[in-house]
């Protein structure tokens, strides 16, 4: 496939381009394969026209068109929530860029995607790809102790095709046990070890559902390893991410939860947390509400309740201190597993971390962590953020649970300002990257689909453009004081907040609050070593006037 033949006009003069909270203006509008570029139109003098657009039509997640007598609008609705509109001359005209933007925005093959065609001289492709390895992590826990040891069962993706070639399991456990425990535990995500908490030696393990099945299918293999990942302590605790009605569901089609009797000294925890459709209806729900202006303050926290998306940040928090409590006061091993072990699973171990280590709220240690619990890990990117909350196309299997954990890490920052040394930026950036980017990091569903479509080998990281000197600094928390503490973040209704940064970044101005951080940086940056304290569950930020 060319991409020319998508493009049924290229080029359209006198086109106005008008959004929320921007000024109008026109200029020409121009169609590339990969972007929408908009070009105000020059002064005189053989003035250059000033790009006013630069758009990538990967963003784009509904178009919707208006008519008016010879001319027409377009409506591009953002997977980045922005809401642009074109007045474009001519009829024809507009139905054929309509028509190029919504053919060139749903293309479906990963390798015609933008992150393969990008080559900024600034950044060599090698760049970022081997930083934050997980493999390296794993170095660091065996190291630590010899209760673990790096297994290589998965170097060609045949064991499990959704975990990364090398994973840490118990010592005792050897690689043909791996494979039977892959047989019996769904997608063959067997448990594998997902943290080890160096102040109690205790470990948080992540795997998929075992296939017990309606007649109780046991594994030998799976208990034993179960039992070697405990290192003698009396219990452990099995948090299934499922009601335990939806658990014993499962049973009846093939999956199912851990039998007491089987698995001696772990005691089973149901904690459920949507996700599929139910997550994405949530999402969308409250971007409708948020772009609304109709509304009074009554109807939208009205609509902001029924939405429920504060309900799932909440039970997602609650979760994770769950799983963080039972390391650090029960000092107690966990496993943490849902149905397919790739959505919620990785939000609350990926959650619990942040709340534990302060390793993890640095910015180092926040893209480590990215890079081994949720990319590595197998997190379906490319199926969960094919569509944001506009799309008109049937839900498949789209679902924000990246995004969920985002806004559960910006409570974090927002309950303790002082301790993350990344900034809300980072969090946006983070977002907008996951449905649309340059880069290839978050490409495909699994570390097996990279590798087949050669991502690190034709495409640049975005851990390579974050942490280059002059990209890094505008992601810098200017407050961030080192925290050896855990994080206890209170999950009270009047704790928890609307992310209004990233829901209300293009309906309303920051210009004030980006002042006062500029100011905060500023002062920071010329003064000496500040006083700072660490951040409580109710601390306020006072921001100068």
């Amino acid at each position: 496939m060319e991409f020319s033949e998508l493009i049924k006009t290229a080029k359209v003069e006198n086109v106005l381009l008008s959004g929320p909270g921007v000024p109008a203006v026109k200029g020409t509008l121009c169609i590339t394969s990969h972007h929408l570029l908009l070009s105000s139109q020059p002064g005189g003098d053989g003035e250059q026209g000033t790009v006013e657009l630069w758009l990538l039509i990967r963003n784009v997640d509904a178009v919707e068109k208006r008519f008016a007598s010879s001319s027409g609008t377009i409506t591009l609705k953002c997977k980045d929530l922005r809401v642009l509109q074109l007045e474009i001359p001519g009829m024809e005209e507009c139905l054929n860029i309509a028509s190029s933007i919504e053919a060139l925005s749903s293309v479906e093959s990963v390798m015609m995607m933008y992150p393969f065609f990008y080559r900024p001289h600034s950044m060599k492709l090698e760049q970022g790809w081997h930083l934050y390895l997980p493999h390296h992590y794993y170095q660091q826990v065996v190291a630590e102790t010899s209760a673990w040891r790096l297994s290589s069962v998965n170097r060609d993706f045949a064991t499990c095709p959704t975990y990364p070639s090398a994973i840490i399991v118990p010592a005792v456990v050897d690689d043909e046990a791996l494979r039977k425990i892959a047989h019996f535990r769904q997608g063959g995500r067997f448990p594998v070890l997902s943290y080890y908490h160096k102040k109690n030696q205790t470990v948080m393990l992540r795997s998929g559902q075992p296939l017990m099945g309606p007649n109780k299918k046991r594994c030998q293999e799976d208990e034993l390893l179960l039992k070697a990942a405990l290192c003698g302590r009396a219990r452990g605790f099995v948090i299934d991410t499922r009601s335990a009605q939806a658990a014993k569901q499962a049973r009846m089609t093939g999956g199912g939860s851990e039998p007491k009797a089987a698995y001696l000294g772990w005691k089973r925890l149901h904690r459920p947390l949507e996700r599929g459709r139910p997550l994405q209806e949530s999402f969308m729900k409250l971007v409708e509400a948020c772009n609304d202006p109709s509304l009074g303050m009554d109807r939208w926290l009205s609509k902001l309740e029924s939405s429920k998306w504060l309900s799932h940040v909440k039970a997602a928090l609650s979760t994770a201190c769950l799983a963080a409590q039972c390391m650090e006061r029960e000092e107690a091993c966990i496993l943490v597993h849902g149905a397919e072990g790739t959505d919620t699973t990785l939000l609350v171990t990926a959650l619990a971390q942040v709340i534990l280590d302060p390793d993890c709220r640095t910015l180092v240690g926040f893209q480590h962590l990215l890079e081994r619990e949720w990319i590595q890990a197998g997190h379906p990117f490319h199926l969960r953020c094919a569509h944001s909350a506009y799309s008109h196309a049937r839900l498949k299997q789209e679902a924000p649970v990246f995004l969920l954990f985002l806004d559960c890490v910006g409570q974090l920052g927002r309950q303790f300002p002082f301790s993350l040394e990344f900034s809300e930026r980072l969090l946006l950036a983070l977002f907008e990257n996951s449905y649309a980017s340059a880069y290839g990091t978050f490409l495909c569903n699994s570390e097996k689909e990279r590798s087949l479509c050669k991502v690190k080998e034709t495409t640049h990281s975005l851990w390579s453009w974050l942490n280059q000197p002059n990209q890094q600094k505008e992601y810098l928390n200017p407050l961030y004081s080192y925290n050896a503490l855990v994080i206890w973040p209170s999950v009270e209704p009047q704790s928890l907040q609307l992310w209004q940064g990233l829901f209300l970044q293009w309906i309303r101005s920051s210009q004030y609050l980006d002042e006062a951080w500029a100011e905060i940086q500023r002062l920071v940056e010329g003064s000496e070593t500040p006083t700072r304290t660490n951040g409580a569950a109710h601390s306020q930020l006072l921001l100068p006037h």
